[in-house]
């Protein structure tokens, strides 16, 4: 099974009102000073499990960890 986004991808982001996120959204988040595109896999008020394609859950963030959605994902 093939990612959302894979190496070489371009993605095109653009800022975003937390409120407005839905569930399978891809958004930039940063963890501990790294940045990262990961889905949203729930939403439960202000806070966002995040995760892969693959069924894995990475953690939780903050709406105040989310730089960013991917309105555009082109392969190359």
């Amino acid at each position: 099974m093939k990612g959302k986004v894979n190496d070489g991808d371009l993605v095109t982001l653009e800022p975003c009102n937390p409120d407005h996120l839905s569930v399978g959204d891809v958004v930039l988040v940063r963890v501990r000073g790294r940045d990262y595109l990961h889905l949203i896999k729930a939403i439960d008020g202000g806070r966002f499990p995040i995760g892969n394609n693959r069924g894995g859950t990475n953690g939780w963030v903050g709406h105040n960890c989310i730089h960013g959605i991917a309105t555009k994902i082109e392969s190359r």
